[in-house]
């Protein structure tokens, strides 16, 4: 197992920003289209947070046009070139699987924490 887990370190970004469950972040994701590459940012709230090391992922929602849409990333993803946290939010819980039942402001209100 030491083989397996000398390449996942290889792997490991070394700068990953520190956030949480809760917080609202900025999620700046590289897109290829054809010979041409940009940076498109996807923001919302973390709603959960699971793995560790080269596995850890990281789900963000946001409401889009009335409509709430959740992404899956991979924390040390090649695609994803930074992550910027914008408002740290206070929760009790390690999963907030309960904004998807909430609409309009409701569905985005957390408290917020100061930095």
């Amino acid at each position: 197992m030491a083989i397996i887990e000398e390449i996942e370190k290889e792997q490991l970004k070394s700068e990953v920003a520190l956030f949480a469950v809760g917080d609202s972040v900025k999620v700046h994701i590289r897109v290829i289209e054809g010979d041409r590459e940009r940076i498109q940012i996807y923001s919302g709230i973390v709603i959960a947070r699971r793995g560790t090391g080269i596995s850890a992922s990281f789900i963000v929602r946001r409401v889009s046009f009335g409509e709430g849409v959740e992404k899956s990333f991979s924390l040390h993803s090649p695609r994803i070139s930074r992550i910027q946290v914008e408002k740290r939010g206070y929760v009790r819980r390690s999963k907030l699987y309960y904004l998807r039942k909430r609409k309009g402001k409701s569905a985005m209100t957390v408290k917020e924490r100061p930095f």
